[in-house]
């Protein structure tokens, strides 16, 4: 049907005087746009989506585009702590990771809103902005970069990727060191 919609219009457009017949838009497998020339990128999504895997996507996509085509957030999914918006890179992975469980399982035992507790290290591939704002040295704006790169890598594979983020040299990697993991 569409095809036959687009013969009706490109028929129309061409006995229009000075009328310009549409240019057809290049559409992925999947009805995404894809990229100017068909460009793909490979991304493995993982953590709390329907369905974790490795997905090709049109060059250009967003994180957003990649846990849609996983599947969707599962409902423990912490969406806040996913740049959806930045653009996937081919070979890199996008972790979703779930909201914390509230401690103690009774319902009136939970933290009051807002409270950000820790009990160990902090888990830089899982960790929110108010958690690695606890950390000694870490303000708000450097809990962002280390979100910002750990969407930007799929998440951390080793510590020491923390020196490569603006405002954290060697001391503070040495003293971030023993507050966090993997």
């Amino acid at each position: 049907m569409a095809v036959l919609g687009t013969r009706h219009l490109s028929r129309d457009a061409a006995t229009a005087p000075g009328a310009v017949a549409p240019s057809p838009i290049s559409l992925s497998g999947d009805g995404a746009p894809g990229g100017e020339d068909g460009e793909r990128v490979t991304v493995h999504v993982a953590g709390a989506v329907r369905e974790p895997g490795v997905y090709r996507l049109p060059a250009g996509s967003r994180v957003d585009d990649a846990v849609r085509r996983a599947g969707g957030p599962r409902s423990r999914a912490d969406l806040t702590a996913v740049n959806l918006a930045a653009e996937v890179e081919d070979g890199r992975q996008v972790v979703v990771p779930e909201r914390p469980r509230p401690a103690g399982g009774a319902a009136g035992s939970a933290e009051p809103a807002g409270t950000v507790t820790t009990s160990g290290p902090i888990n830089l591939n899982t960790a929110t902005l108010e958690q690695l704002d606890t950390l000694d040295g870490i303000g708000p704006g450097t809990a962002q970069k280390i979100l910002d790169a750990r969407t930007v890598r799929g998440g951390f594979s080793s510590i020491d990727e923390l020196g490569q983020i603006a405002g954290i040299g060697e001391k503070r990697l040495a003293a971030l060191r023993s507050r966090v993991t993997l």
